[in-house]
């Protein structure tokens, strides 16, 4: 089987240049649905109940439509039907993520996970967002994570590249200098 990248490219470059040259429609209320409909295509319990020879792709259609929590627009359900009819549900993670970087690339913006030990307010996150924009130079879309095992501090994750300036990482570092 091709991998799901190669797989899912077309399905984000056609809904891409749908959503583009429709008027009135907003990538970003797509990217919403599109990332809603991968979170429900990934789960375990549906990929069984797609896969199944008793289950027709208008059953698998009502279910993922039925547990969304957006109305999808005629172009959501139109995508989503071809999707099922082509038997490539399990690829959905991998359109929204392939959906997203072309709007990334449209906007001249990145996507950015903030990892951080402790909870982010509003407030530090905006100020963060400035400092971390100058860092790389561009617009960032954020998200934050917790992960209790930085101790404290944050790790930055845009692309391939990591700002980490956690207590973990700075820990890591004197051990292997003393280690040396």
């Amino acid at each position: 089987m091709a991998e799901l990248a190669t797989i899912a490219r077309p399905y984000a470059e056609a809904l891409f240049k749908a959503s583009t040259s429709t008027a009135g429609v907003d990538l970003n209320a797509t990217a919403a649905w599109l990332d809603e409909l991968a979170a429900i295509a990934a789960d375990a319990q549906l990929k069984q109940f797609a896969e199944s020879p008793k289950v027709s792709g208008q059953q698998v259609f009502d279910l993922v439509a039925g547990l969304t929590k957006y109305v999808l627009p005629e172009q959501g359900k139109n995508f989503l039907r071809a999707v099922i009819d082509n038997g490539r549900l399990q690829a959905l993670p991998e359109v929204a993520t392939q959906f997203r970087k072309l709007v990334n690339a449209q906007s001249g913006s990145s996507d950015a996970i903030v990892y951080s030990a402790f909870p982010v307010d509003g407030a530090a996150l905006a100020d963060l967002a400035a400092s971390l924009e100058k860092r790389f130079a561009r617009k960032l879309n954020l998200t934050v994570q917790l992960d209790s095992t930085l101790i404290g501090g944050i790790r930055v994750a845009v692309g391939d590249e990591v700002l980490d300036t956690s207590v973990k990482a700075r820990l890591e570092q004197m051990k292997a200098a003393l280690a040396a």
